[in-house]
């Protein structure tokens, strides 16, 4: 039986897609490339970074913007969008063996280019980390960000999301619940009925929304004030989290994150900025940050989630012209796969 592993468990390496000029970040690329730099300094503190960019050229680039190169894998292939959480593989466990599940990727819901995107864990296979290493395609079109695991039995999700019929056309709730059980090796589906933040085109991916910190603790995206377009609809979600139990039949433990004030694109279209999107690495959590008052709060209330791990504020305010933040541009793979760091 498989079993997602949950993103506090040990890791091996992160891997990021790097941007490149000709990509959606063209217009603000070094801001962008600054936070990346950030991000990468970061990870490469504490465990393997496996960076995908296009050519030698772009390599050449990325490094001499890195200060750790001896902690770093590079693997040479183009992308459509950066967002590897959604378009590199998921990882399970089995008899203590890591295997790579490759979901079909749309571009989600069909709104993007992304046959490149698609085509990636293929590419990945043929490259260091990945060579040789168990693998599965599967026929579902599945994105990492739209599920949560607690590393033990459930996965935590949004019906607007896997519901939609522009992924899986066709398909019952029942069906899709399947498919999550059978292929994550999962008990339950905790379903959260939940519209997206504005500026989201995921369709609520539920890493925007609310994370296992553990298995018996949640971290979520709260609004207090009643004048925020957010207010109702996160309201309703908080409700839904205080009604959900753990398997052992106890309510949740509950950890409220703030928005931070809304950041706008050039368009004037608010731009889904959160701190849920957080991302959990060996021994560090690494928080986005938007030079907001509200960065502090958050960051003490992920610590107190994590008293372990050290609590790293990231600059994402570039990153969210694009919809996404930090735990959307990265994606994490468990023990197993690289050798840890000396």
């Amino acid at each position: 039986m498989n079993r997602f592993p949950a993103e506090w468990e040990k890791q091996s390496a992160v891997l990021i897609a790097w941007p490149h000029k000709t990509g959606d970040f063209s217009n603000r690329l070094e801001s962008v490339e600054q936070t990346y730099s950030i991000i990468a300094d970061t990870i490469t503190q504490y465990q393997r970074l496996i960076i995908v960019c296009r050519d030698d050229i772009h390599q050449q680039h990325i490094q001499n913007l890195v200060s750790k190169h001896d902690a770093i894998d590079f693997i040479h292939a183009t992308v459509n969008d950066i967002w590897v959480r959604d378009t590199v593989f998921l990882s399970v466990e089995k008899d203590g063996a890591i295997s790579h599940l490759n979901f079909l990727f749309n571009g989600w819901g069909e709104k993007y280019q992304h046959q490149n995107d698609n085509a990636l864990n293929h590419k990945l296979l043929n490259a260091k980390p990945f060579k040789g290493k168990a693998h599965k395609d599967i026929d579902f079109i599945l994105e990492g960000g739209s599920v949560e695991s607690d590393g033990i039995n459930t996965i935590l999700t949004t019906k607007q999301c896997l519901l939609n019929p522009n992924r899986n056309k066709g398909l019952s709730q029942a069906e899709i619940e399947q498919q999550l059980l059978e292929n994550l090796g999962a008990k339950r589906v905790l379903w959260l009925d939940q519209e997206n933040l504005s500026g989201d085109d995921t369709d609520a991916h539920i890493d925007t929304l609310a994370r296992f910190c553990s298995a018996t603790t949640i971290a979520y995206t709260s609004c207090n004030d009643e004048d925020d377009m957010h207010y109702t609809s996160l309201k309703y979600m908080e409700r839904q989290l205080q009604d959900f139990r753990t398997p052992d039949g106890d309510p949740y433990h509950l950890v409220a994150l703030p928005l931070p004030q809304p950041i706008f694109d050039e368009e004037g279209q608010q731009l889904p900025a959160n701190y849920s999107n957080f991302l959990i690495i060996n021994h560090a959590v690494l928080v986005p940050a938007y030079g907001d008052p509200q960065d502090k709060v958050a960051l003490e209330r992920v610590g107190e989630c994590f008293p372990q791990h050290e609590i790293i504020p990231i600059p994402c305010h570039p990153l969210v012209h694009q919809y996404g933040s930090l735990h959307c541009m990265t994606m994490q793979f468990p023990e197993g796969i690289l050798s840890p760091i000396a």
